[in-house]
């Protein structure tokens, strides 16, 4: 294997081990750590923005493996992001508008 295989090879990786990450947050696939499924919407995009500037700061440097692979990631997530964000926004609009209980509702 050549040392630009390789390179090409673990940067890849590492693309890939941030896109899982945040397909983890957005609750798509079990948290790799806890196993269980779970929503963090801004650790979801801390990650998405992440990806995006690894493909920014790459770009014109990639192989076309790369390219497809920032493509598809980059793409399928941000759809994924705002569908979840919209989910957040429905679940909001249709839950009940009642205060919290306080001290005062006690007294």
């Amino acid at each position: 294997m050549s040392n630009a295989d390789r390179e090409s090879e673990l940067f890849l990786a590492l693309a890939a081990n941030v896109f899982h990450a945040a397909w983890a947050a957005l609750g798509k696939v079990p948290n790799p750590i806890s196993g269980r499924m779970e929503r963090d919407l801004g650790a979801a995009r801390a990650a998405i923005d992440t990806l995006s500037v690894l493909e920014a700061r790459s770009r014109g440097n990639r192989t076309e493996d790369e390219n497809r692979f920032f493509e598809r990631a980059l793409g399928d997530l941000r759809l994924n992001y705002l569908d979840e964000v919209r989910k957040g926004e429905y679940a909001s609009t249709e839950a009940p508008q009642t205060p919290p209980a306080g001290p005062e509702a006690t007294a």
